[in-house]
């Protein structure tokens, strides 16, 4: 019992809990704007054929940027994706962002 009031008290725990939340709305936001990065390169691709490549970055980062923040809110992970950190570019560097052992 009286461990479970210590971790209750934890002020870490709580504010990691508002920056949970924080990145649940940023979440929201990214996967509407990807869903609209879909549509857009969908419409181009059909009605002319190729794609386009400042779509493709974006639609990239902003997947990278979507799987920062589920590794974080997963507890995966303490690294804050952007704003606290920097902008993903390229692929998730998984060395980089998780706290996870190597066996």
């Amino acid at each position: 019992m009286n461990e479970i009031k210590e971790n209750l008290t934890q002020q870490s725990t709580w504010v990691r809990g508002l920056y949970m939340l924080l990145f649940a709305v940023f979440y929201g936001v990214a996967k509407v704007v990807l869903s609209a990065v879909i549509v857009f390169q969908f419409l181009l691709v059909l009605f002319t054929g190729s794609t386009n490549d400042r779509l493709l970055k974006l639609g990239q980062s902003l997947s990278t940027y979507s799987y920062q923040i589920m590794i974080f809110l997963t507890f995966n992970s303490d690294y804050q994706p952007y704003p606290f950190g920097a902008w993903p570019k390229g692929q998730p560097k998984i060395k980089e962002i998780t706290n996870a052992d190597e066996n």
